[in-house]
Order: C-alpha cells, then sequence, then structure tokens
C-alpha cells in the first residue's frame, strides 16, 4: 500500500537546479518536496563552474560565502569561448565577480541541501518517480512507496529526465556526435606536462597521441580529466569506462611518467544538442538539465539550470500562496525558452571552433576568431553572453533599464551602509529609491520591500522595481512624479505580485 502525502510543490531531482529551486520555494514559505532516486549524492566534479552572474544570484541569497569555502585553489583566470586562448573580461560589466569560480558540484549540492533544509524544504532520497498524473486542481507523483499529491511538480531530473519520458514529450534537438570521458583521478607520478595549479581553458586543454584531454588540478593528488579521440571514432557510448581506458589516453598526452594512481569516478557524455519545445506542461515545469542540454563548452549547464530556478522560484512561490495567478507561470517560459536556445545557439557554434582535429577552412576560423576576441567590443559581446551578465528579459516598459541585471552597489540606506545584494536576502522584489521619488504612505504588497537609500554608483535610475531574481521590471527617472508615478509604480508591482 502507497504512502499518501501532501505538499504544495514536488521537485524532481536533487541536483543543482533542484536544490535551488526547492530553497527559493522554502525561503519563501512554500511546503516543498524534493524526490531523489539516488541513495547518495554523487561524489563527481562534473559541472563544477560558478559563472559570474550565478555568483551574483548566489550571493544575493547568502549562498556565496558558505560555497567559496569549497572552491579550488588557484589564480583567477577569465572564461573562454571554445578554449581559444584569448580569455574573456567580465570587468566592463560592472561585476564583483568578474571570474568563473570553480567548485566541485557534489559540494555545491551539498551546501544547496543544507540550506534548503535549513528553511524547511524536505529531501527523500532513494526515492525514484515512477509515475506522474496531472488534473486542473495540482499533480499526483509515485515515487517508491509513496503517493505525493501536491499542486505543482517540477521536474529537475537531468538529461534522461523521468518525468519528461512518463509525459511523453519529445526532446527535440540533434545527437552527439563525439563521445568524450569525465573522470575524478589521484595521480602518483606526474610528468613536467601536468599543470601544477588551474588556470585559463587554453592553457589546461592539449592534444597528442590522437587524444584531446584536459587535466584540472584539485589539489593534493586529485585531478579533474577529460579527455577524447581527436579523431572522433569514439564508440564506447554504452561501455564502462575503465582504468586501462584513463591510463591509455592520460599517458598519450601527457608522456608516460606519469602514473595513475586510482579512478574515483567516471563517466561518459557527448556534445548532444536539445531543448524541450515548452518548459510548462499544464502543472509540471522543466528545469535545467530536463529541459534542455548542450556540448559543456563555456562551463554553461550547471549556471543555465541554477538560473532557470531563480526564475521560476519566485513565480511559482507567488502562484502557489495565491499573490498571483497561474498565467504568471507561462513567463518562465517565455523568459528562459530563449535563453536556453541561445546558449545551445553558442555551444554549438563553440563545438565548430573548438574541434580538436580541425580543417584548414576551421582553423583559418580560429585565427580570425582570436584576433577578433583581442578587439574589446568583441570580448565585451562574449564575455557578457557566456557569463550571463548581458541577460535581458523583454519585459514591458519604456525605460532603457526594463528587463537589465543590476550591478551589486554600495547604498546608504536609512539602516546604514548596505550593499545591493543584501537587500535581496528574503527572496522578496524591491522597490528602490534613491532620490525620494517614491511617495510617503506608498501601500505595497507582501513580499515587496520599498528602501530608500542613496548611491555613489549611477545606477540609471532615480527609482528601480526589482525582481527577486534582481531583474529590473519598472524604473523611472527623477523627471516622473505626481498620479503618473503612482500609477507606473502600480504597474511594475503588478509585474511582481
Amino acid at each position: 500500500m502507497l504512502t499518501e502525502i501532501e505538499t504544495e510543490v514536488v521537485v524532481a531531482g536533487a541536483g543543482p537546479t533542484g536544490l535551488m529551486l526547492a530553497y527559493e520555494l522554502a525561503l519563501a514559505g512554500v511546503g516543498t518536496l524534493v524526490l531523489e532516486k539516488l541513495r547518495q549524492r554523487a561524489e563527481q566534479v562534473k559541472g563544477g563552474g560558478i559563472q559570474p552572474r550565478t555568483a551574483e544570484l548566489l550571493e544575493s541569497r547568502g549562498l556565496l560565502d558558505p560555497l567559496l569555502r569549497h572552491a579550488v585553489p588557484g589564480e583567477p583566470a577569465g572564461g573562454h569561448f571554445a578554449a581559444l586562448p584569448v580569455p574573456l573580461d567580465c570587468t566592463p560589466w560592472r561585476t564583483r565577480h568578474p571570474f568563473p569560480i570553480a567548485i566541485p558540484q557534489w559540494e555545491i549540492e551539498e551546501v544547496l541541501e543544507g540550506r534548503a533544509i535549513a528553511v524547511g524544504a524536505r529531501v527523500l532520497r532513494g526515492t525514484a518517480v515512477s509515475g506522474v498524473e496531472s488534473d486542473d486542481d495540482g499533480v499526483v507523483v509515485t515515487a517508491g512507496g509513496l503517493r505525493v499529491r501536491a499542486r505543482y511538480l517540477a521536474a529537475c531530473d537531468g538529461g534522461h529526465s523521468t518525468v519528461r519520458r512518463l509525459l511523453g514529450l519529445p526532446f527535440p534537438g540533434r545527437p552527439g556526435t563525439q563521445q568524450a570521458v569525465l573522470a575524478d583521478i589521484r595521480l602518483t607520478a606526474v610528468s613536467s606536462l601536468v599543470p601544477q595549479q588551474i588556470g585559463h581553458m587554453s592553457d589546461l586543454t592539449r592534444h597528442a597521441g590522437g587524444y584531446w584531454a584536459m587535466l584540472v588540478p584539485l589539489g593534493d593528488d586529485r585531478y579533474r580529466f577529460t579527455f577524447g579521440r581527436a579523431d572522433r571514432t569514439d564508440t564506447t557510448r554504452d561501455i564502462a569506462v575503465t582504468p586501462e581506458e584513463i591510463t591509455t589516453a592520460l599517458q598519450a598526452v601527457y608522456g608516460h611518467e606519469t602514473t595513475l594512481g586510482s579512478v574515483e569516478n567516471s563517466s561518459r557524455f557527448s556534445d548532444a544538442t536539445r531543448q524541450l519545445e515548452q518548459y510548462r506542461t499544464g502543472r509540471v515545469l522543466f528545469g535545467g538539465d530536463a529541459a534542455h542540454i548542450h556540448p559543456p563548452l563555456g562551463g554553461q549547464g550547471l549556471n543555465l539550470g541554477i538560473q532557470d530556478a531563480f526564475n521560476l522560484g519566485w513565480k511559482l512561490a507567488a502562484v502557489v500562496q495565491d499573490r498571483a495567478p497561474s498565467g504568471l507561470l507561462d513567463s518562465y517560459h517565455a523568459e528562459r525558452h530563449p535563453v536556453g536556445a541561445q546558449v545551445l545557439h553558442h555551444t554549438s557554434a563553440q563545438r565548430v571552433l573548438a574541434d580538436p582535429n580541425p580543417s584548414e577552412d576551421v582553423a583559418a576560423l580560429r585565427d580570425i576568431f582570436i584576433d577578433l576576441l583581442r578587439l574589446p567590443d568583441a570580448n565585451r559581446r562574449l564575455a557578457g553572453l557566456v557569463s550571463g551578465l548581458s541577460l535581458r528579459y523583454e519585459l514591458s516598459g519604456e525605460h532603457p533599464l526594463t528587463g537589465r541585471r543590476v550591478p551589486d552597489a554600495d547604498l546608504v540606506t536609512e539602516a546604514g551602509p548596505a550593499r545591493l545584494s543584501a537587500l535581496f536576502r528574503p527572496g522578496h522584489a524591491v522597490l528602490l529609491d534613491l532620490a525620494g521619488t517614491v511617495p510617503s504612505g506608498l501601500r505595497l504588497p507582501p513580499r515587496v520591500d520599498l528602501v530608500r537609500a542613496t548611491c555613489t554608483d549611477d545606477l540609471g535610475a532615480a527609482a528601480l522595481l526589482i525582481r527577486p531574481d534582481g531583474h529590473v521590471c519598472w524604473a523611472a527617472d527623477s523627471a516622473a512624479h505626481g498620479e503618473s508615478l503612482l500609477a507606473a509604480i502600480a504597474g511594475g508591482l503588478a509585474k511582481v505580485h
């Protein structure tokens, strides 16, 4: 007999996307249950790069500092586009986090799970989803010996999503054409070719002996080893990775003096590119790899999923708590599907440029692209694209800031000095008044905080209404006043409540 459970939202999958979403929902007071098929967290490095925009979002919830304690030591290095030897410069985007941060994925998950549980989420491991039924009032999820009734289901259960399969949803796109291996290993001896510290992607990548490979030092004798056949003839898709296979590639690229000590874990991946046509199907919403997969170039996957969660979390909470109509959830697809499509697009371009066995034409294209990356405007454009800092949602409103992120400025509030990012710790929207523009006595809905402050930086407006995910949904210059201002503020508030 199945045990009946009720909750407001079920999250399938305890990866970074699912745990980030669980934190956002529980922070808002939404009853949240995470179902994870694995009994124990897989201690595998994979997807361990936090991009600048993701770092900003995590800092806005007070989650970045505990994650930084697990960062891989090394000198800061700029991001990359297709592993080309010109670092991407994020400083023109006015961010406090201009460099990607290397943190093993399992440690990211450990921190996020602990924080999600601390604010009220429940996580059940060893509980695989096996059935999904949906109607006008909610969903019923069968998992193990449980039958869970909820208002919504968020499927964050990876590229081989069980929820997606149970609902019979197509996952259109392009199948993989090249296989690669990702392994966490220990070395007992190293040659001079083995890097001593983490650095720019182009410095960590080598081609030799018919292989391409990247060896990332993680401290002591531990390394993350990624490799594949340069001739694209790998046909070992369903065969387990063996120590012998790893040793062959390792010594082909880094010399026979480099000796494998042990393999902690390993897996295969491909350069497949796929995306759901709709991120919402009635009461079921999809995020992370369950919604989109792409080649891992540029370190996008984990970040794209976490940013999905930040976009969806406050909207789903508002709908569940009857503070907004269910139609608000359609904006999740409207805003995030184009972002996912853009990542699929530019990782496909990187896939061509990063070909380990380039044709003469591709080699010429690489040379030209390297020269273009040295131009400040071109570098800024791609840095904003890969880091997520240039993202702008297509929101209604005439002000040029509408839809954009706001840099983390230093403020002086009525309570004293504060960072703008700190205002978002509760997960609320913020109406920021920088010039006494917002009239006194204005009644704000729940989970919208009015903050009056001064700022030495020019944020580009006298008043800004900033969503819980850090994007401006309304802004006004100091010239706005009177009834027109009140009407404009009311219109802006309607977007976050």
